[in-house]
């Protein structure tokens, strides 16, 4: 397992699901608990059953996922035909159906479901486990936040199956129940998406001998920014970026069997990445300035849409030109959503108007609770914004505002007294998470300070940062290294 997670910790984000993903409007979490891993083109699964590891394998052809949501339900099928190196073979044909529940007024959504339909054998050599029985319950919470949704989930279940050993007068039945314990969490944005499901199974046999198998499963999907230099010299650019989208899934399988088999089997499975060039900056007044990087990558991903030659990275960033930054970063579908929808008639501000490009932006991250007016009638967009304007922004967007001390606490800022009520929580928290600092020499935060754009820009390059590394690093390095 280590091996794994040291190739993949140059991965930036994560997202695969064992067949397909359950729709986002639903559950991101997948059903099942065997730890299997599958690509494009091949799923393998190892079963523990006979008392030995069996690793099963097929191909695209012998393994249907599906899922389907109607009316606040969802129904996830599997129907695999699989084999084994020694000629072992496993039908399985599973329905599994889900109510959805959308809890809109507080942001989060539930889901609860059960098993329908089963049927399952496993055959190896001359004897055939076929299931009996199968009871199954999951549940799952996903609290739907403006920058990325965040969800956690169990699963337990029982599986009985049923086997002969010995033929003619010597045939004996027998039986093997399969408790299993399954917690699961994730996250999911525009970026990319971990989950880690961490699984314990008890096998006991009728002839009292039990098996333990634990399975550590993290699956993902990466999106990494690369910067590709121009090959000819002579030509109108130097270079610019691209975008590589990797999908991968890595596997550990912990057991102690009743044969007194004891051991570790890793699987893993990357599917075939896909690159996708970005358009290429071309500001004049960027040479040798300390933001550049920040500058070029923001507008390369579409979160700057400047049609100037010039940046001006030292002029104030304006409130209106942030938050379109924000709304942006953490969610390119907000245009998608705008064109489906009538506008607004009447502006949700006084000073910002319906017609405005960005508007959209504007009222997307009000109703969201990312930002809000200076006044309740006005935004102030072309005002600056503030240092401690835009930790709050951050930290309402990643919906972590609960995570600062309880209220009467001081912050370890110098000029804690100057902090604004409403961002103290905000300031607190981002600088927590490493979103923004003080100033090293005098300690101060400068809440009040407006923000030029080339320090927004390297402040929105840290959040995307975040996004990318540190929530994938939570979500996956450190729940299989500590569980």
């Amino acid at each position: 397992m280590r091996k794994h997670l040291s190739k993949l910790m140059l991965v930036v984000l994560a997202f695969v699901v064992i067949g397909v993903t359950i729709p986002v409007s639903a559950s991101a979490a997948t059903l099942e608990t065997t730890g299997a891993v599958k690509n494009e083109y091949t799923y393998e699964e190892a079963v523990f059953i006979t008392g030995t590891p069996i690793i099963f394998k097929g191909t695209s052809k012998d393994i249907k996922i599906s899922q389907k949501e109607s009316k606040g339900k969802v129904t996830e099928t599997h129907s695999l035909k699989l084999t084994a190196s020694n000629g072992a073979t496993l039908t399985r044909n599973i329905a599994y159906e889900s109510d959805v529940v959308d809890h809109a007024s507080i942001g989060q959504k539930t889901s609860n479901g059960v098993v329908k339909k089963y049927t399952e054998k496993i055959v190896v050599g001359k004897i055939t486990y076929t299931l009996v029985d199968y009871q199954f319950s999951q549940g799952t919470v996903t609290d739907n936040r403006a920058a990325s949704d965040y969800y956690s989930g169990n699963v337990i279940s029982r599986k009985t199956y049923a086997y002969q050993t010995g033929t003619g007068k010597n045939a004996v039945k027998n039986t093997v129940t399969i408790d299993t314990d399954s917690r699961h969490a994730g996250y999911e944005n525009f970026w990319g998406a971990t989950e880690t499901q961490i699984t314990e199974s008890v096998y006991n046999y009728s002839d009292g001998k039990t098996s333990h198998v634990k399975n550590r499963l993290s699956t993902s999907k990466s999106r990494v920014l690369n910067y590709e230099e121009n090959l000819g010299s002579l030509g109108s650019f130097d270079g610019g970026y691209a975008v590589v989208s990797n999908k991968d899934v890595i596997s550990e399988y912990t057991y102690d069997l009743a044969s007194g088999q004891k051991g570790t089997v890793d699987l893993d499975k990357e599917y075939m990445p896909t690159i996708e060039r970005l358009i290429i900056p071309k500001f004049r007044d960027l040479t040798n300035h300390y933001a550049k990087g920040a500058i070029e990558k923001l507008y390369s991903l579409g979160i700057y849409s400047d049609a100037s030659n010039f940046f001006s990275p030292n002029t104030p960033m304006k409130r209106i030109d942030f938050t379109t930054a924000i709304g942006k970063a953490v969610d390119l579908r907000v245009m998608e959503e705008k064109k489906s929808k009538k506008t607004t008639a009447t502006s949700i501000f006084k000073d910002v108007k319906t017609s405005s490009k960005d508007y959209a932006y504007i009222e997307s991250a009000v109703k969201k609770g990312i930002i809000k007016g200076v006044t309740p009638e006005y935004f102030k967009p072309d005002n600056p914004i503030t240092r401690a304007q835009a930790a709050t922004i951050f930290v309402r967007a990643l919906g972590l505002e609960n995570k600062a001390p309880d209220p009467g606490y001081v912050t370890k800022f110098t000029d804690d007294a100057q902090i604004p009520s409403y961002a103290k929580d905000g300031i607190y928290i981002a600088n927590e998470l490493g979103l923004m600092t003080g100033d090293p020499v005098t300690g101060r935060f400068n809440p009040n300070q407006p923000l030029t754009r080339a320090q927004a820009s390297l402040v929105l390059e840290r959040f995307l940062n975040y996004l990318e590394n540190d929530l994938k690093q939570n979500y996956r390095d450190d729940i299989l290294f500590f569980n």
